[in-house]
């Protein structure tokens, strides 16, 4: 009939068994970090590639000597280095950062290897807009100090079974912010600092990608509500990392559902 064939059109997606999101928003985003920038290629790759929609719009290091500088020159982003040297007063780099991000017009800013605590004024002016990955599984392994090999060298001598990776907010404290999405690695019997290290950066760069991704598909961050906890299950995958979605649009149907990515850890 073609009233029920009109009906059946404008009915909400979620209504005929599909999910539904808030409308894209496409995300500008200010990178920052201190040294190759891996993760850093990673987000660039997957802007170019329009698996995370939106752009990257600046990127700030620290280290004027960074290989980061030198993937953001290849990719047509502009960058600036900031740092103690450029701005001795504390306060006054804080304000710098900020002037620089809210000059790229960025949207949200992605810690990605960048190891300098951000400063106040910006974490208030993106309050929940702010995302760092971290080499475990937060809140193990975190803390001030606690970055890089340092991390996995603490893994290893504690007789861990798993680490992983860590997407969350930043807040003023470090590595304490809501947490958003984990993927598990196994340690393995004959893991070194190298081996290990070396699986966990691969796990960190694709869920960093995801997480974006799903920041992009959602229309603004994961929902910050207390609810929103690390709650559906884990997906294994060939190489033994298990991906945990946090409670979000971008990832559940409107009944909590876990929905499958095209694109697994």
């Amino acid at each position: 009939m073609p009233g029920e064939e009109s009906r059946r059109k404008a009915a909400p997606a979620a209504a005929r068994g599909r999910p539904s999101y808030a409308p894209r928003v496409p995300i500008r985003l200010a990178i920052f970090a201190s040294h190759t920038g891996t993760t850093a290629q990673a987000v660039i790759d997957a802007l170019r590639d329009r698996r995370i929609d939106g752009a990257a719009v600046l990127v700030i290091c620290n280290n004027p000597d960074a290989e980061v500088l030198a993937r953001a020159a290849a990719a047509g982003i502009p960058s600036v280095v900031i740092n103690s040297r450029t701005h001795p007063d504390s306060d006054a780099l804080d304000r710098a950062v900020l002037e620089a991000v809210r000059r790229a017009d960025a949207t949200h800013i992605l810690l990605a290897g960048y190891m300098k605590k951000l400063g106040p004024l910006t974490v208030r002016a993106f309050e929940g807009r702010v995302f760092n990955s971290h080499p475990a599984l937060l809140p193990a392994f975190g803390g001030q100090g606690m970055y890089g090999d340092r991390v996995h060298e603490a893994v290893l001598a504690a007789g861990a079974a798993r680490t992983g990776a860590t997407v969350h907010r930043v807040t003023n404290d470090y590595d304490a912010g809501e947490i958003l999405q984990q993927v598990e690695v196994p340690v393995l019997p004959d893991d070194d600092v190298s081996s290990l290290g070396e699986r966990v950066r691969g796990a960190e760069r694709d869920l960093v990608v995801a997480v974006l991704a799903g920041i992009a598909l959602g229309g603004g961050s994961p929902a910050s509500t207390p609810e929103a906890s690390v709650r559906a299950g884990p997906i294994p995958d060939a190489a033994g990392a298990r991906l945990t979605f946090a409670d979000h649009p971008s990832c559940t149907d409107g009944e909590g559902h876990l929905v499958k990515r095209e694109r697994e850890v």
